[in-house]
């Protein structure tokens, strides 16, 4: 898959497709339902099937104090999407200029003149256009008005209630990954740098990576099990998020024990999927018995690695 930064940038092969225009934060099973749906209307029309994303969100240049934590950074979204097939995601670097255009004049900007989409596809809560004016009622009429085709695809459920990355976010904030991790295509997954910390876990057997300047939201406080990725290689981790009471420490910390790994991580890139949460932070009397829960919670992590 090819990943745009720019509409000026976009070649030729892109254009005459299917697109879908939104966040697709989180990349859930929503999602991939409308990207099947818009893989088999860019095969009618003969084209390419092109997702059209923002970055930042839009909220953050409206209402930034009102901007929700992201699920994925640009990057992860692409890999997702490219897993779902998609052939192009387009990144519009989003400004004031943009969110100014009528819904008419978006159109007519990505739709008709950038990409030339013989096809639309979206949900059927898009918005789109100046104080987002535009519905889907008024892109069925522009698509009627240029000969394009639309499709409206319907959310999709899971329990009670649709999917949709607000949906996610709120599992993901109360820790509940396992049920995020049922709506999403992929587990959970955060990203830092691993910086130098006060390296208590590897006094007692258990070494941790600091993880540092994480960009999306971080699951509530708790230990969970998960897998580390490190230079392509996927690692079992136990991960904590939170603070370490049992030695006086209050400060929030992202801190992951790859099982079986024996490198130096410092000043690396690393990125965490969570699987489950295993427990809640807690203060243990002794080093001797956190310790005893450490080993239990690595356990518990071999155990959910093997399986899932």
């Amino acid at each position: 898959m090819k990943l745009i930064r720019q509409l000026e940038d976009l070649p030729r092969e892109f254009r005459g497709g299917a697109v879908s225009i939104g966040n697709f934060d989180g990349v859930h099973r929503g999602h991939a339902r409308i990207v099947e749906r818009l893989k088999r209307m860019a095969e009618e029309v003969g084209g390419p099937a092109v997702v059209f994303t923002f970055d930042p969100h839009p909220v953050r240049v409206l209402r930034p104090q009102h901007a929700p934590p992201p699920l994925t950074w640009t990057d992860r979204k692409a890999t997702l999407l490219a897993q779902l097939g998609v052939n192009a995601m387009l990144v519009y670097p989003t400004d004031e200029q943009l969110l100014s255009l009528t819904p008419t004049a978006f159109f007519q900007h990505v739709v008709i003149d950038s990409l030339d989409a013989r096809a639309v596809v979206e949900g059927p809560n898009f918005f789109f256009g100046q104080a987002r004016a535009g519905t889907v009622e008024v892109l069925a009429q522009l698509c009627s008005n240029s000969a394009r085709q639309l499709e409206v695809v319907q959310p999709l459920m899971h329990g009670d209630d649709y999917i949709s990355s607000s949906r996610v976010r709120e599992l993901v904030r109360q820790g509940d990954v396992s049920t995020a991790r049922n709506l999403l295509t992929e587990p959970y997954r955060i990203r830092g740098m691993v910086t130098h910390g006060a390296a208590r876990g590897a006094k007692i057997g258990f070494p941790t990576a600091n993880i540092d300047a994480v960009d999306t939201l971080l699951p509530a406080q708790g230990v969970y099990a998960g897998r580390a990725i490190v230079a392509g290689s996927v690692w079992p981790a136990a991960i904590n998020v939170g603070p370490n009471p049992t030695f006086g420490e209050h400060a929030l910390k992202v801190e992951a024990h790859l099982i079986e790994f024996g490198d130096s991580l410092y000043g690396k890139p690393l990125e965490v999927d969570f699987l489950a949460r295993l427990r809640d932070i807690r203060s243990f009397d002794s080093v001797e018995r956190l310790k005893e829960q450490l080993a239990a919670d690595v356990q518990k992590t071999r155990t959910l690695c093997a399986t899932k």
